[in-house]
């Protein structure tokens, strides 16, 4: 896969946006398991944190980008401008990570 930069503001430093392409997204749904998660919970929840719940967000996040840079590299993109993640619970134990941004062509200043 291209090193395809996101970035959430609206420019590149050093890098002049030649094209805007297309609106691309990466996304990805988590899955709990209700009884482990609880059990998980009760054992790693430290401080109102738990870090069972917070990996399993990273990994969404992790799968959101990925798909993101390869849409955006489908388009012949070299960077995608403004990303901003969403999360939305979709049911009970179920949470999906969206990842939206401009693909752009961009060249150096």
């Amino acid at each position: 896969m291209a090193d395809v930069t996101i970035t959430t503001t609206d420019s590149l430093d050093g890098r002049e946006v030649t094209e805007y392409l297309d609106v691309v997204s990466g996304e990805a749904i988590i899955g709990a398991n209700v009884v482990s998660d609880i059990a998980a919970g009760i054992r790693d929840v430290v401080g109102g944190r738990s870090e069972s719940y917070e990996k399993k967000v990273e990994k969404g996040r992790t799968e959101a980008i990925e798909d993101l840079r390869a849409e955006a590299e489908e388009r012949g993109a070299d960077a995608v401008v403004g990303a901003t993640f969403d999360y939305e619970e979709m049911g009970e134990g179920m949470l999906w990570v969206n990842l939206s941004g401009t693909a752009v062509e961009t060249r150096s200043e």
